[in-house]
């Protein structure tokens, strides 16, 4: 007897921002330890890009997000409480000017970390998320600052739960 999988839908961002010549990538370390990109569920009634742009913003405490591309979806399965679930995730490639990041601790998020693209390559846990990455990078090639914006959100204070230690923000985790 196979039991069918329950299908969740996700979306999140792979965030850039330039740091002089260079550009960093935005990571998010998981109650588990794993580095790789905020996500989240897409509320009723939402379209995946609003989903990723609060997910992002809800999860790192940054406000102002400019959407440039989608990336791709990727999807897996996994077993949570006995059920077999079938999850898609869908990626968008974000960008901002802000530096300053809150690690969402209600959702588990122990820290962010800005780095380049060979770090994020490296600390990513998952292969799926790696990919993601990959394509993130081969869309901006050298044109990081000239890609066009699919649009600009600003996220008022109050739509960016905030969390008290934000030790963990500008460059890297403390730990």
């Amino acid at each position: 007897m196979t039991t069918e999988p329950v299908h969740e839908v996700s979306a999140g961002g792979v965030v850039v921002r330039q740091d002089g010549d260079a550009t960093r990538v935005l990571l998010i370390r998981d109650s588990y330890r794993n580095w790789g990109f905020p996500k989240g569920h897409l509320e009723a009634g939402e379209r995946s890009d609003a989903a990723a742009l609060r997910e992002v913003a809800e999860e790192t405490g940054l406000r102002q997000l400019e959407l440039v591309a989608e990336l791709s979806a990727i999807d897996w399965h996994f077993r949570f409480r006995g059920r077999l679930i079938h999850k898609v995730c869908h990626f968008f490639l974000m960008r901002t000017t802000e530096r300053q990041t809150t690690p969402q601790a209600a959702e588990g998020i122990t820290a962010c970390r800005w780095s380049t693209f060979a770090e994020a390559e490296r600390l990513i846990s998952y292969d799926n998320a790696r990919e993601v990455l990959r394509r993130a990078r081969a869309l901006l090639g050298d044109r990081s600052e000239r890609a066009p914006a699919m649009g600009v959100a600003h996220w008022p204070a109050e739509a960016s739960p905030r969390v008290a230690d934000s030790a963990h923000g500008v460059d890297g985790p403390s730990s």
